[in-house]
């Protein structure tokens, strides 16, 4: 049996992005998509964007309370947190192997 804990790993991915920690990208697996539906739909991929992409969350939308974390099954959380100007869900999608995101994707609810 698996050691990993996707609900950790998910907490650790949320105290990353409150602490605005560009570190967030170690998180991912190299080729990892974030599929994001916050205003205009955008689909990021590779550590560049990924990061380009968080340098922008971290001033433009900054979490702030966790409002739920469930486990979806599968290595799948859901987590669920405001943001200074909505409430955002993200699904992250976690390989088991390595313990890092292998999807996430996230919308305002």
């Amino acid at each position: 049996m698996s050691a990993f804990d996707p609900m950790a790993a998910a907490v650790d991915w949320l105290d990353a992005y409150r602490a605005n920690d560009l570190s967030i990208d170690d998180l991912y697996t190299e080729g990892a998509p974030i599929l994001c539906g916050c205003g205009t739909e955008k689909v990021i991929s590779g550590s560049q964007d990924r990061k380009s992409y968080w340098s922008s969350r971290f001033v433009d939308k900054p979490a702030r309370d966790l409002i739920d974390l469930s486990d979806r099954g599968g290595d799948v959380v859901a987590v669920t947190y405001r943001t200074a100007v909505d409430v955002v869900q993200a699904i992250l999608s976690f390989d088991a192997e390595s313990g890092l995101i292998s999807l996430h994707r996230c919308s305002p609810l």
